[in-house]
């Protein structure tokens, strides 16, 4: 298949297992072009092993992983991973402290960070274009150590986009945020997602509050397995998500956005 034909994502029928623990058992996943997707579950339903087997830290014992028709194990997935950024905490305590942000948006190009690499004047231009894109260029320089919560994060979007990913993971991006800056974070993703060429999102988390319209479809585990996957409306339901909490759960959908509560005897206990 070619990699203009080719889906963003491909996952079939991935196994991941370590001694005798199963950690994902037949995963199937697909990513076509123009989608945005959010994946759910609860702790421990293998969201966090899904995203290390996508990014190559993570072998799969079985299955497949392709990223536009480019297969894991066929393919040199240092390579395959600069076409998938990935915004997640844990990057964060690496961040050099007194690295201007307009730094930290440059090493995305060369996989970095503490950016060493000879930079030209050419990718400094790109790396403040992509801070205006995620409303940052206000920031470019000042140090990370100074930033918020919500503007690292805008920042490591800007990094993460550096490398022109045609995929973009953000794991769990609103931890930390307070309700307005998690708001706010939250808009600028559904600006993000509407943008052309924007890549395809995959939004990482535990809180149906945080889907926003721009997402078009989920993916739920459970226990390492699908439990639903596709467009919002069929996915992001009280049955489905029900059955992935383990729990009798109402889902409600207003302008674009969702709200859960959990209920009890047929009334809701928010």
């Amino acid at each position: 298949m070619s990699g203009q034909r080719a889906p963003i994502l491909e996952v079939s029928q991935l196994v991941i297992e370590r001694g005798r623990t199963r950690i994902l058992g037949g995963v199937d996943w697909r990513v076509e072009r123009g989608q945005h997707w959010v994946v759910l579950g609860a702790n421990g339903s293998g969201k966090t092993s899904l995203l290390r087997a996508l990014t190559g830290y993570l072998p799969p014992t079985t299955g497949r992983i392709a990223v536009l028709g480019k297969t894991y194990g066929q393919t040199d997935w240092r390579e395959l991973r600069l076409r998938i950024g990935i915004v997640t905490s844990a990057l964060q305590p690496q961040v050099p402290p007194a690295e201007p942000a307009l730094d930290t948006v440059l090493s995305g190009k060369f996989a970095q960070l503490d950016l060493w690499a000879s930079t030209t004047r050419s990718d400094r231009a790109a790396a403040l274009r992509l801070l205006r894109r995620v409303d940052a260029a206000h920031l470019a320089a000042r140090e990370w150590l100074f930033l918020s919560q919500g503007e690292r994060q805008r920042v490591l979007i800007g990094r993460a986009l550096m490398a022109r990913p045609r995929l973009l993971i953000l794991d769990e991006p609103c931890a930390g945020l307070d309700p307005v800056a998690r708001e706010q974070f939250l808009r600028f993703l559904d600006r993000l997602g509407r943008r052309p060429q924007a890549p395809a999102l995959v939004l990482v988390t535990h809180h149906v509050e945080e889907i926003t319209p721009t997402f078009t479809h989920a993916l739920v585990l459970r226990a390492g397995r699908v439990v639903a996957a596709g467009p919002t409306a069929r996915t992001v339901t009280s049955t489905v998500l029900s059955r992935a909490f383990r729990r009798r759960i109402g889902v409600q959908r207003r302008d674009g956005r969702y709200r859960l509560a959990l209920t009890a005897r047929g009334r809701s206990v928010v």
